[in-house]
């Protein structure tokens, strides 16, 4: 009976804090974002340019609403397209209970192993999807910003494109006869990318079957000493994803597998025999991979010298986002303007969705609106990630990263590197690629307690 009780009080508990993260991070997506005009805007290696000659002066009431719109359309509506289209995955409550303990929500805790979801789902797009890949159905998500059309917000739009990326809009609900409509025109190629859409979504569905889904990752990371509702850094977070994807057993999963860098070091040998595990001796058969570099850009604070490698790497298309954010509180990059980084923020609480179901709603996972945070506010311990599809693709990568390492660092050790042959060759020792009894490695469970209390070597 007693066990019984403290259940209950770990369920109301539970829900107190879900209701209080609500609240607390309820106006994330009310506050407004300014994009400048004048200057490029990247989002994953895509580049956008808002700039217009066009904009004349604006009567203060609504009827110059089209000729605003004329003004802004084009590039403003691609990168609006580009940025909802990838997967947001945020807080949840009300999902089937975490294993060993009372809790139903993530809330105030999750949000790292969040933001490592939506750069795993990243790579899981540029893997079947491809970077060129957009939602047809983003624009349609009703925006978050309740602000209506005044004369006031008409008067903004003519100093900043914030209000094309904010600004209130009718929702487009279509009909199911207009549905089946555009299911019967819809060809081959746009099936087969929705059916992959809703399936990369469904792998990161908050219940157990799910192969990334929260309650997976958690078991992963009691591996590390990390419990339902402890906060993670974005290094264990790292190696947790590295352990999913390997655990993963959906046959749609085996051609793809995760590398984490050691110590600032990717060693080429190693991501060679990732690539190639488990998948036989054709070389038709090697495996991409997702390569995690965890690493520290300053001590206490963020170094500012790390910026244009920071905006360079946000630069390139298989670039597959950062994992980052304030101190205690982790946000997803991927993207810039200027000195500001372009985010998504997992700190919205949102009811759970079953992703189990036929044509479940996939509109809570696609974010209506970008948020931008200046690049000196950021915490300095982060993990980059890169889609290398095959040999070819790393080699090039690992050469034109190591270029943007060099002409970043100056006098500097640069922030990582790149390394010719296995780690073992340096006197580090190689974890096995697979392992019955533990699912981490002696030295794996030591690099990731230290990573757990973000100590790093700093050069």
């Amino acid at each position: 009976m007693e066990a019984t009780g403290t259940d209950e009080v770990e369920k109301l508990k539970s829900k107190f804090m879900s209701a209080w993260h609500n609240m607390k991070y309820s106006w994330v997506l009310k506050t407004k974002t300014y994009f400048s005009r004048n200057s490029a805007v990247f989002l994953l290696g895509k580049c956008y340019h808002f700039k217009s000659d066009e904009l004349s002066e604006l009567s203060p009431d609504g009827s110059c609403l089209d000729i605003v719109n004329k003004v802004i359309s084009g590039n403003v509506e691609e990168f609006r397209k580009d940025f909802i289209s990838r997967i947001w995955l945020t807080y949840r409550e009300d999902f089937p209970q975490i294993k060993e303990s009372a809790l139903t929500t993530d809330c105030g805790w999750g949000c790292t192993l969040r933001t490592g979801q939506m750069l795993l789902a990243q790579g899981l797009v540029l893997h079947f999807l491809g970077r060129a890949w957009t939602w047809p159905g983003a624009l349609n998500i009703e925006n978050s910003d309740s602000e209506s059309w005044t004369s006031h917000t008409v008067k903004k739009l003519t100093a900043s494109f914030e209000a094309s990326l904010t600004g209130e809009r009718e929702p487009k609900v279509l009909s199911n006869d207009h549905k089946e409509a555009l299911e019967r025109d819809c060809d081959n190629s746009e099936m087969r990318d929705e059916v992959y859409h809703r399936k990369i979504i469904s792998w990161f569905g908050d219940s157990p079957p799910a192969s990334f889904g929260l309650h997976q990752l958690i078991e992963y990371g009691k591996k590390s000493g990390k419990t339902a509702g402890d906060w993670y850094g974005p290094a264990v977070v790292a190696h947790i994803l590295r352990k999913a994807v390997e655990e993963a057993r959906d046959p749609e999963l085996q051609g793809i597998t995760i590398y984490v860098a050691q110590d600032c070091t990717v060693y080429s040998l190693d991501v060679v025999d990732r690539q190639c595990s488990s998948m036989g001796s054709e070389k038709a058969d090697m495996k991409a991979v997702i390569i995690l570099v965890p690493v520290r850009l300053g001590g206490e604070r963020t170094n500012m010298d790390y910026l244009e490698f920071v905006k360079g790497i946000l630069s390139l298309e298989y670039c597959v986002g950062i994992i980052g954010g304030k101190p205690k509180q982790s946000y997803y990059f991927a993207g810039f303007q200027d000195d500001s980084l372009i985010y998504m923020d997992p700190h919205y609480c949102q009811s759970f969705v079953d992703v189990s179901i036929k044509d479940f709603p996939l509109e809570s996972f696609h974010c209506p609106s970008p948020k931008k945070m200046s690049f000196k506010n950021m915490d300095p311990s982060c993990t980059i990630g890169f889609y290398c599809r095959n040999m070819q693709d790393f080699e090039r990568i690992s050469e034109e990263i190591t270029r943007m390492l060099k002409s970043s660092s100056k006098e500097k050790y640069p922030l990582f590197t790149f390394v010719k042959g296995h780690s073992r060759d340096y006197d580090f020792a190689s974890s096995p690629l697979h392992e019955e009894s533990d699912l981490f490695s002696e030295d794996e469970k030591k690099r990731l307690k230290r990573f757990s209390t973000e100590e790093f070597v700093l050069l």
